[in-house]
């Protein structure tokens, strides 16, 4: 199975070529497509320069930044037209575990998609951070789960493995929301549309080096944006797998 794993990144020049090294030692037939957000640091020149030693790793520049939404529906679409049989999403921070991705290709043959959860048995966020951030972790989840009647139990993760035929099916133009509601966004339209959705249990470390990109601004915006979610697709909620045949056949 041909996977391509697109990865965001703005200031990530530390992380990016050991991530990038991690990868490609993995068991897997991957391909790795970073989208860089015209970083500061120079991390798109870095990746550049990876790219010119490795014809399996491409490099998609922005002018600026331009949001997660945008960067990984239009590293979906790239990723598609060159051929991936699955898509997998990540961090660039070591935030996520690339050594995961061989069980989520494992566990993708029998599912659509594949979440790597914090919130299931086995699985776990830094034991070192403080209890309010774990609190406030938690709490998103719950509140997402709880208002959109979400049954996975990691429904922020940014850690996952999609199949082609997912994300060919799916009305991704639909796709509204940025931040971290971007991946609520896109668990629940897969859920709509009753995709089988399976978790498997990973460790959430901070991250290695850098800063992190949260901010209060954008986890207003999320509590706010889960009620738009819930009653955008109110068309397809009952719809279901019915919908999802429809959607194939536009």
């Amino acid at each position: 199975m041909r996977i391509t794993v697109v990865i965001p990144t703005y200031n990530e020049a530390e992380n990016l070529p050991k991530l990038v090294s991690a990868l490609f030692m993995l068991p897997l037939d991957l391909r790795i497509l970073v989208v860089d957000d015209n970083s500061p640091d120079g991390t798109g020149a870095i990746a550049d320069e990876l790219a010119r030693w490795d014809a399996r790793l491409r490099v998609l520049h922005r002018a600026g930044k331009e949001g997660l939404r945008s960067a990984y529906l239009t590293g979906f679409r790239l990723a598609l037209d060159d051929g991936a049989e699955a898509v997998a999403q990540m961090d660039a921070d070591f935030s996520h575990d690339p050594a995961k991705l061989v069980e989520m290709a494992a566990r993708l043959e029998t599912c659509d998609l594949v979440i790597g959860s914090r919130y299931i048995q086995g699985g776990a966020v830094d034991e070192n951070w403080p209890s309010w951030r774990k609190s406030l972790s938690a709490f998103g989840n719950f509140y997402s789960r709880a208002i959109l009647r979400l049954p996975q139990h990691d429904v922020t993760a940014g850690f996952r493995l999609w199949k082609r035929e997912t994300l060919e099916g799916m009305p991704l133009d639909r796709v509204r929301s940025n931040g971290y509601v971007f991946q609520v966004e896109m668990t629940y339209l897969a859920h709509c549309l009753d995709y089988k959705i399976d978790e498997v249990p990973v460790y959430f470390p901070d991250r290695r080096s850098g800063r992190s990109k949260m901010s209060f601004a954008i986890q207003a915006e999320a509590a706010l944006r889960i009620w738009v979610v819930l009653w955008s697709y109110r068309d397809l909620r009952k719809a279901g797998r019915s919908a999802r045949l429809a959607i194939g056949k536009q």
